[in-house]
């Protein structure tokens, strides 16, 4: 075990349509998103960005970024991302591209990101199927019915 190594800490990771890094060195996150909202399945993304960043860390290591299908398990893609990280207080950013995702169901996809074999992340991905109504738009799927409170149960 290396004494100088410190493995890092999961800052923030965000689902987004693209990256790109401005002259200054700043990164420009375009169409964060939390789900995917479309009006039939099987459909394909033209790409999807998995923006990373890792802090309080020190030394060389793996970041592996999942999608992992709707039934938990399943893997559907993965990047691998070598970084190092030279002091503690600076942080290190990472971006996973993946094009052309298909996405063949309905269903809750997760994200997960692991550094060295340590997962740090593990978050939904919605994806969701959403029927035009007569003027196009989507139409949501109905609500569930709320609770009745306080009521007693008939017999």
């Amino acid at each position: 075990m290396n004494p100088n190594r410190i493995l890092p800490d999961l800052q923030s990771a965000l689902i987004c349509e693209q990256v790109r890094r401005e002259a200054n060195g700043n990164f420009f996150l375009i169409g964060i998103i939390s789900g995917v909202v479309t009006p039939q399945v099987p459909i394909t993304a033209p790409q999807l960005c998995v923006f990373t960043r890792w802090t309080r860390g020190r030394g060389e290591f793996l970041e592996k970024v999942r999608l992992i299908g709707t039934d938990g398990t399943t893997e559907l893609r993965a990047g691998e991302t070598q970084f190092q990280l030279g002091d503690p207080s600076h942080p290190g950013t990472n971006v996973t591209f993946f094009p052309a995702l298909e996405f063949k169901e309905q269903g809750v996809y997760q994200i997960e990101v692991s550094v060295d074999g340590v997962v740090k992340g593990r978050f939904p991905m919605p994806l969701v199927v959403m029927k035009p109504n007569e003027q196009g738009q989507p139409t949501p799927p109905p609500a569930p019915a709320p609770e009745e409170e306080g009521k007693e149960p008939e017999a």
